[in-house]
């Protein structure tokens, strides 16, 4: 029933002008599902005080509650026809139901209530369904749902875990919202946390490290005091963006935590030298952001100076761990060998100050749509390291969407983990072994033999197959359809014609040679930072000619049929990048900003400039020339939000299709093999 009820809710939020991803669904059904749930635990709270003799103040006046503003009844139990929609209701949403809940933070007796969760979501929260009969829709469906049993709480819990999930899979800085909650559990158990102990994640996303360690210990026959000690002051957790902070905190109210201790924070922005005995955790669980750059002023935080995020939040979690604590961390598995002075000086921070017992080399593919290699690090604060255990985990597939990481592939990890056995994929390295120079920690399994093993085609078949179904599931959905033909129907004659000369600022980048700094705190927007769409970086230390969130930039020069010439990339961040030479910016207020980093990337106008045999090079007036229209900003907007859906439909297709040429491969290694296997 819930899982219906979750697709029609998208199906209308698809159709709103106000939601343009999956981010946006969860949100907007984040906060109506809130609010559902808070009725329905006011009248379980309500009822158990009159069974027991006494009162119950209701923490939500009459006029905002739900069954007044969201769903009147008629005494058939069927919602009343004059409810609030249209305008009427996103005029109260919007002007008096959020302004009143945001008021909870700043009137709430402190930070460990119901009441300033209420006050603290909605201050980060905006409504951005723009339509009142959407959102009539959607209150009516979510109103259906119930959350009065345990059965029916925890159908709920999962449901939305999947929603998180499929963030993760769509693309959209998955890692930030969705660790593969088979990896928590397995994490969970290693680090087996007990009653009364404090669980802290500073880097907490979607909360399913917490999610996860409170099932762990919500186990039957706990004493009531035990349930309050779970409640009130077991779990922990901090987060510094917005979506992110308000799905945490409602995953883990779905999974039965009523008040989140999980605070909206910029966790790096505290220096570690405030942290003191009070602030510090029992058991740390956490998989931080990696691959991000921090500004100088983060950075002077730490001890050891570093812009890379995930190194910063490690120092953090050495700092806040209790003595004899335990933690289990994921970080990219390049921490163990970069060769940097920073990531030098943090291995043998760790080494030092606190016991690697444990490293867990994962595979490719553990994380969907993240190609980078991670290892989860176990460690013991207040003992120096001795001997490091290593695990190579190894499954007989490749990982990813149709083939996730799950419960079994870790079984013999946790069987050997408890006595640190040797084994075909495990090791033991002493610290003795370890070059003091470098604090190197390469995972190289002695025991490893080279092995190349080819499938049969009647296993490689089936999922060629199930790539060609998908892939042609995409291309002929009505959804992918229609969007082409909304696309098509636009009047495009009765829009405004320019050129980027005449209604866009053009600015030309600077050399960086001189200031390329591994440890730099900028991005430095070239050629092959544009190409590979962010991904290949380089640093500086100086910030020579800054962009701003909004500018789209555009590469000036390539090789004879190159496929960076004219390849845009919008900036999305300020104080965050710097602009180099033969790179340009082009900023305008006339546009969505979206809308003119797709009219400009990769124009045929730029493209015509190759002759195929000389490298081309762009000058200001070429560019200049461009050829641009300019339809209404709610049309610019709309056509963005369309280019964003095909293009992560397009980008499926083209993994599927990546995929399966892997596949062909492998089925024609197999297929030619056949005679001479014995």
């Amino acid at each position: 029933m819930f899982e219906q009820v979750f697709k029609n809710i998208d199906d209308i939020l698809h159709k709103d002008a106000g939601c343009g991803s999956e981010l946006d669904y969860v949100e907007q059904t984040s906060w109506v599902l809130f609010l559902k749930y808070l009725d329905d635990l006011e009248k379980d709270k309500e009822t158990a005080a009159l069974l027991s003799g006494k009162t119950y103040e209701k923490i939500v006046e009459s006029n905002f509650s739900w069954t007044t503003w969201a769903a009147p009844k008629l005494k058939n139990g069927k919602i009343d026809h004059n409810a609030l929609t249209g305008d009427d209701l996103v005029e109260f949403v919007n002007s008096e139901l959020f302004p009143y809940l945001k008021k909870f933070k700043t009137n709430a007796e402190n930070a460990d209530t119901i009441e300033y969760k209420i006050g603290e979501i909605f201050s980060e929260l905006k409504n951005r369904i723009q339509s009142g009969y959407n959102l009539r829709e959607v209150v009516n469906l979510i109103d259906e749902l119930r959350f009065r049993t345990h059965a029916e709480k925890h159908e709920m819990s999962h449901l939305y875990e999947g929603k998180i999930k499929n963030m993760g899979n769509a693309g959209r800085n998955g890692g930030e919202y969705y660790t593969p909650r088979p990896l928590i559990r397995t994490i969970v158990k290693v680090v087996n946390p007990k009653i009364g102990d404090t669980i802290y994640d500073g880097a907490v996303g979607s909360a399913g490290f917490l999610v996860e360690a409170f099932d762990y210990l919500n186990k039957k026959g706990l004493s009531t005091s035990d349930v309050e000690t779970l409640q009130k002051n077991t779990f922990y957790g901090k987060e510094k963006k917005s979506l992110a902070y308000i799905i945490g905190i409602m995953n883990m109210i779905l999974h039965g935590v009523e008040a989140p201790n999980i605070i909206h924070t910029n966790t790096l922005a505290e220096s570690l030298t405030d942290i003191q005995e009070k602030d510090r955790y029992d058991i740390i669980l956490a998989n931080p952001p990696f691959g991000g750059k921090e500004r100088a002023e983060v950075q002077q935080n730490f001890p050891i100076k570093t812009g890379e995020t995930a190194s910063l939040f490690l120092q953090h979690f050495i700092k806040i761990l209790k003595a004899g604590g335990q933690a289990g961390v994921v970080i990219k598995n390049t921490f163990l060998s970069n060769a940097d002075n920073a990531t030098i000086a943090l291995r043998r921070m760790l080494l030092e100050n606190c016991n690697l017992h444990t490293i867990l080399d994962l595979p490719v593919g553990t994380f969907t749509g993240v190609g980078q290699k991670t290892v989860i690090l176990f460690f013991e604060k207040g003992k120096k390291t001795s001997d490091i255990w290593h695990y190579e985990l190894k499954v007989d597939r490749s990982l990813g969407k149709r083939e996730p990481i799950n419960e079994n592939d870790f079984i013999e990890f946790i069987e050997l983990q408890k006595n640190y056995k040797i084994s075909n994929n495990s090791w033991i390295k002493n610290i003795s072994d370890i070059d003091k120079s470098s604090y190197d920690l390469t995972l190289t399994n002695p025991n490893k033999k080279v092995e190349i093993k080819i499938r049969q085609s009647n296993i490689i078949l089936p999922e060629f197959d199930m790539l060609t179904v998908e892939t042609a599931d995409i291309l002929k959905s009505d959804l992918f359809s229609s969007q082409i033909e909304e696309l098509s129907s636009f009047d495009f004659n009765s829009w405004e014609k320019t050129t980027v000369g005449e209604v866009c600022d053009f600015f030309n980048g600077k050399a960086h040679e001189k200031v390329i700094d591994v440890n730099g705190n900028y991005i430095v927007v070239n050629s092959k930072f544009i190409s590979t769409d962010g991904n290949v970086k380089k640093y500086t230390v100086e910030q020579i000619f800054p962009l701003y969130e909004g500018d789209v930039v555009l590469v000036m020069s390539d090789v004879p049929n190159g496929k960076a010439l004219g390849k845009c990339f919008l900036i999305d961040e300020n104080d965050k990048y710097s602009l180099n030479q033969r790179i340009c910016a082009i900023r305008s207020e006339r546009f969505n900003s979206k809308y003119l980093y797709y009219h400009l990337n990769r124009n045929k106008h730029f493209l015509d400039f190759n002759n195929g045999e000389n490298q081309t090079n762009l000058r200001k007036g070429d560019i200049l020339d461009c050829p641009l229209v300019i339809p209404p900003m709610e049309i610019q907007d709309r056509i963005v939000e369309i280019l964003d859906n095909l293009k992560d439909e397009t980008n499926q297709v083209k993994e599927n299709i990546r995929e399966k040429s892997i596949l062909a491969e492998e089925l024609q290694q197999s297929i030619l093999g056949l005679p001479f296997k014995f």
